[in-house]
C-alpha cells in the first residue's frame, strides 16, 4: 500500500502545479507527459500520466516494471501509453 501511497502523493503535486522528485518527462511522446518511476522493496513501479490535455491530469497507465533489460521500459509499455494518449487526445477533442 505504501508504493500506492507514493504514487498517490506524487499525482497530487502533480495536481497543484508542481512535478515531485519522484516524476520524469515521458521521453518520446511529446510535452506534457510525465512518469512516476518508484523503486519499492526490490519492485520497479510506474504511474504515466498527462498534465497537457485541458486543465486536469490523466492517469494513462501504471504499471510494475519486470523488465530483464535494466532500467529501460519494455516497448510494450511505451506502445500502450503512446495508444491510449492518442485515445484520450482524440475523445477530448
Amino acid at each position: 500500500m505504501e508504493a500506492q501511497t507514493r504514487c498517490h502523493f506524487a499525482l497530487t503535486i502533480a495536481a497543484d502545479g508542481g512535478i515531485a522528485d519522484i516524476a520524469k518527462p515521458f521521453k518520446g511522446l511529446g510535452s506534457g507527459v510525465f512518469e512516476i518511476a518508484l523503486p519499492f522493496r526490490g519492485n520497479a513501479f510506474r504511474v504515466v500520466y498527462a498534465v497537457q490535455i485541458g486543465d486536469e491530469i490523466w492517469v494513462v497507465h501504471a504499471f510494475q516494471k519486470k523488465s530483464t533489460q535494466g532500467i529501460k521500459t519494455p516497448q510494450r509499455e511505451i506502445d500502450t501509453v503512446a495508444t491510449r494518449l492518442k485515445q484520450l487526445r482524440e475523445m477530448l477533442g
